[in-house]
């Protein structure tokens, strides 16, 4: 039986470790926290993501726990409209809306698709990575994991990717963001007409929202309610979750509705603060040998980049997906090769066109002026072209 340990048990690496464990290797998770922990707040999953689901068999239960964001066009902090919704077009499959989940719920789904053959080990911080001798290791100091594939899913600090591509950093964009999720029972009321999710941007400034199912659909649970997401030029903040809550609420000050009451909903707890960012340069390759075997760097750890497009959990998913298709075909360093050899023009593409959003997005004063020099519809553009994936060979 083929073995393979995989590090980091996130997005990417619990759904890695399943698909590997349904496939018939003898799999070990290592994750540094105490035990595996669904992370906070919510994502947004694009059809490619969706179709990445389907392909790994995760999919079924998708439908009960998502809900649809359609286009709602983007407005200025006053209400007036930069992209007006009948400015956006979709057409076919690539134009299909993205839905939005609850991390908690998707957390559940990969923990159920784990199986039995999959060797769960919490507070490991893996600290090293062997690339010569006839197969791959990690160790933690202590204890060293050796298998025939190793995964590194361990995020955009991969303690693995810095040993295996030291050239590579996690290169900031001078931007930080927030995430939250407020429950049902202690969103507001909104005002009549507001649509259930929407976007507004500012002066290098971003504030997005989403519902997560229907008002009462949840009851008192919180894995329902109001999702958002803002952007503000800047550094993580150093103040403690009360302090970053309190600057958002002043930084947002005076934008139209829902913005001040989202904030105004939010308590400390429900903050998820993240840098914004991506991996510069991008590794040699996404899938080193090492002996007879080797390793798959995927998601934030193989190509984060700043969540413009919000494809970051569905190009993790992509990677999966794919991984588990080349391996399928025979031994691990031809399969890792055919695997970097599809994933990196595919991350090159998104990463375009991740930067082409990032000048609108990212623009500081004249807003409405940068976004005529680059038409209104480069955000629409530029998110269709990153979801133009037909599937695990593709």
């Amino acid at each position: 039986m083929r073995t393979a340990v995989v590090v980091g048990a996130g997005i990417g690496g619990l759904a890695a470790a399943g698909a590997l464990a349904r496939s018939g290797w003898k799999v070990t998770l290592l994750e540094r926290d105490d035990r595996l922990r669904p992370g906070r707040a919510a994502l947004v999953l694009w059809p490619n993501g969706v179709r990445a689901l389907r392909a790994l068999g995760l999919a079924a239960g998708l439908d009960g726990i998502s809900t649809p964001v359609p286009p709602a066009g983007i407005r200025r902090p006053d209400g007036s409209w930069l992209v007006p919704p009948a400015a956006v077009t979709t057409t076919g499959d690539v134009g299909s809306p993205p839905v939005v989940v609850h991390r908690e719920d998707l957390h559940d789904a990969f923990i159920a698709g784990l199986g039995d053959q999959v060797d769960v080990r919490s507070g490991i911080a893996v600290q090293s990575a062997r690339v010569r001798r006839d197969r791959p290791a990690v160790g933690d100091g202590r204890v060293t994991f050796e298998a025939d594939l190793i995964v590194a899913a361990d995020g955009p600090d991969s303690a693995i990717r810095r040993r295996l591509a030291a050239a590579t950093t996690f290169a900031s964009a001078g931007f930080a963001a927030w995430r939250a999720v407020i429950p049902w029972y202690r969103v507001p009321e909104l005002p009549a007409g507001l649509p259930a999710h929407g976007e507004l941007l500012g002066s290098g400034q971003r504030f997005a929202y989403a519902s997560l199912g229907e008002r009462g659909s949840a009851g008192g649970s919180t894995r329902g309610g109001i999702y958002w997401v803002a952007t503000v030029p800047g550094a993580l903040r150093p103040e403690p979750p009360a302090g970053q809550l309190a600057l958002l609420r002043r930084w947002f000050a005076g934008w139209h509705a829902p913005v001040a009451q989202l904030l105004d909903a939010t308590e400390a707890e429900d903050l998820v603060q993240e840098p914004v960012g991506e991996l510069t340069p991008l590794p040699d390759t996404f899938g080193p040998v090492a002996g007879a075997g080797g390793y798959a760097l995927v998601g934030d750890a193989a190509h984060a980049m700043p969540h413009h497009l919000a494809q970051g959990a569905s190009l993790a998913l992509e990677d999966v997906a794919t991984l588990q298709t080349v391996l399928a075909g025979g031994a691990v360093p031809a399969a890792l090769q055919e695997y970097n050899r599809l994933r990196r023009p595919r991350i090159l593409r998104v990463l375009q066109q991740t930067r082409k959003a990032a000048a609108v997005l990212q623009s500081r004063g004249r807003i409405a002026a940068s976004i005529a020099r680059v038409n209104p519809r480069t955000l629409e553009r530029a998110a269709a072209a990153a979801t133009e994936w037909g599937g695990p060979t593709s």
